[in-house]
């Protein structure tokens, strides 16, 4: 009897900041900005602490601050 799995696709998202703000863009091109004064971890978080992070379910995950941001 064959065995049959199910594999999520991953979901990549784009993540950069700039001028204060960060910008999350989808993978069908939406893009989604964010005040960094509403998460003052990644305000002051270094380019190495902003450029640690992980797409989650829900939306990303900066591990170096552990901070979560949900779009």
């Amino acid at each position: 009897m064959p065995l049959f799995t199910s594999r999520k696709q991953e979901k990549k998202v784009k993540v950069t900041f700039s001028n204060g703000l960060l910008f999350v863009e989808k993978p069908d091109g939406k893009q989604q900005a964010f005040p960094l004064e509403w998460f003052p971890k990644l305000l002051n978080a270094t380019d190495e602490e902003r450029e640690d992070w992980v797409q989650t379910d829900n939306g990303i995950h900066f591990s170096k601050i552990d901070l979560d941001v949900s779009f």
